[in-house]
């Protein structure tokens, strides 16, 4: 037990007498050297960035994106302005999009008029994403609800079925 406390001492300056002998900071800063530039790569053709979809693509998106008149109670259509009906449609994308099963997302347009949107679970109906729904639309203290469901279209639209 003795020689074994006597080592360590000597153990303990090996091992930083060790340390000191790596590489210093000057050779690791030159590092290796990059060989030259190929010629042949100039010759390479150039990739181009994709295009931009038309201006009339986007504009159906958007007008899509827009339309709540499946999503909300028929009879209530006529009394919504141009911001509810914005609103409106936010709200029922971004909850059938993002929502939680059962959290509603609330949305409020002009004069008092507001709603909320509930969901639920991702169903996957013949590989296509639906969701039922609960849109309720409060005009003048008076909610008018429509339940539904709703499946995911190729281009990222909702709409409702059946």
């Amino acid at each position: 037990m003795q020689h074994i406390v006597r080592a360590l001492p000597v153990l303990a300056m090996l091992l930083l007498a060790g340390c000191s002998m790596g590489p210093s900071t000057s050779d690791v800063a030159l590092g290796p050297t990059l060989p030259q530039p190929n010629s042949q790569l100039a010759t390479q053709p150039t990739i181009t960035p994709a295009s931009v979809p038309a201006p009339g693509a986007i504009q159906t998106a958007s007008v899509t994106m827009n339309d709540v008149t499946s999503f909300i109670d028929p009879s209530v259509v006529g009394q919504l302005s141009a911001k509810d009906k914005s609103e409106a449609a936010s709200a029922q994308f971004n909850a059938l999009t993002f929502g939680r099963p059962g959290a509603p997302r609330a949305w409020s347009g002009d004069k008092g008029t507001g709603g909320t949107v509930t969901v639920g679970p991702y169903v996957r109906v013949n590989n296509i994403d639906c969701r039922d729904f609960t849109h309720t639309v409060t005009i003048a203290g008076t909610p008018h609800a429509r339940k539904g469901t709703a499946c995911r279209e190729i281009d990222g639209t909702w709409s409702v079925a059946g």
